[in-house]
This record gives C-alpha cells, structure tokens and sequence, in this order.
C-alpha cells in the first residue's frame, strides 16, 4: 500500500497528485468520501488533479471529459476509456492507497513515450 498523507492533510474538496511511473490522484468530495485513479486522462496527457472536482466526477482540464471518481468511467467525449481506480483506506488518520494490479489505460502519447522509455 502507498501512503499519502494524513486525513487531515487533504481538506474536503481538494485533490493530491503522487508522483509515480503512473501518477496518482486522490481526491476528498465535499461529501468526505475519499477516491483515487490514475491522473492521467485517457485522451490526451493532462492531470486530473488539475481539472475540476464536482460530487463523484472529475472534469479533464483539456478536452473536459468526465470521470466518475467511483468507477472510473468515463461519461463525456472526447475521451472513451476509463481511468484504472484505486483503492483507499485509512489506517491510523492516515490516507493509504492499494494500487490496482489492472493495467492503466494511458493516451497513446504517454504510452508511446513509456515504450521509448524501456517500460
């Protein structure tokens, strides 16, 4: 499991990008409920930690297609695959995430530029 802050780091409404091989972003609704996915939006190369956080959605900040931060479906075009999801927990006030073992649905220039990388 990742750790990635304490609860009381991340207010309600905000969102905390991890750096990685396949950046995360966690997100904490309004609402208190904690989600993360992969920050890269499967159209283009853009951080969804970047777009705009709305109930259990988030919005690219590009092309504005919508993840559901549930599910990791996407709703609205231009995009047409799902970000990978994640699991949270909290662990002693502490946000942990446990990666997924699926494998993340990148944009064909992140994938491009991972295979040129040697990954």
């Amino acid at each position: 499991m990742l750790e990635v802050c304490p609860l009381s780091e991340l207010p309600r409404g905000e969102t905390r990008r991890i750096e990685g091989d396949t950046p995360i972003a966690v997100f904490h609704t309004e609402d208190g409920d904690l989600y993360a996915i992969d920050d890269t939006c499967t159209h283009q190369d853009a951080s969804l930690a970047d777009g705009w956080l709305e109930g259990c959605q988030v919005e690219c900040p590009l092309h504005a297609s919508r993840f559901d931060l549930r599910t990791g479906a996407v709703d609205a075009p231009p995009a047409k695959l799902p970000v990978r999801t994640h699991r949270v927990k909290i662990v002693d006030g502490v946000i942990h995430v446990e990666l997924s073992s699926a494998p993340p649905n990148l944009p064909p220039s992140v994938s491009v530029r991972a295979l040129k990388a040697g990954r």
